[in-house]
């Protein structure tokens, strides 16, 4: 304990590094309060460190208190909408360059189904198709195949 209160603002900036990088690294930035609390260590062992706060617990204490509410005052409705944003585009993976011959007639209703990695997949095209037809798969749901024609 000793050693920590000789050297208070560098243990205050590694305990903040420590709780940057488990929100960051492990919860993926998930909870945001950590974010706030290493921010507000890293501020006021900073602040120590060049002689604005003088170097007490209770010092840091109260100023790692007061930060932690003004950044997260300031900062909540930005991380959160950052947090909230979807991405919309279609994710692209090795479903994107499959091509296969029909065995049975698709139609929209998806009574067809094709066997791919282990599963049965419910082929669905938004025009019918005949047996026979060479098809690639243009985009995909939970449990089908959305199918067209090569040709098209």
């Amino acid at each position: 304990m000793d050693f920590i209160m000789q050297n208070l603002p560098q243990a205050l900036m590694v305990l903040g590094i420590i709780a940057l990088i488990i929100e960051v690294a492990v919860l993926g930035l998930s909870t945001i309060i950590l974010l706030f609390f290493g921010l507000s260590l890293l501020i006021t062992g900073f602040s120590m460190s060049i002689g604005i706060l003088p170097d007490s617990l209770t010092t840091a204490l109260w100023s790692n208190t007061v930060v932690t509410a003004i950044l997260a005052i300031g900062l909540w409705k930005p991380l959160k909408k950052m947090q909230n944003r979807v991405d919309t585009k279609p994710v692209t993976n090795d479903f994107a360059e499959l091509t296969f011959t029909l065995d049975n007639d698709v139609t929209e209703q998806g009574l067809t189904t094709y066997n791919y990695s282990g599963i049965s997949w419910k082929l669905k095209s938004e025009e019918a198709i005949t047996a026979g037809t060479r098809v690639y798969v243009m985009k995909k749901d939970v449990g089908v195949m959305w199918v067209k024609p090569v040709s098209q």
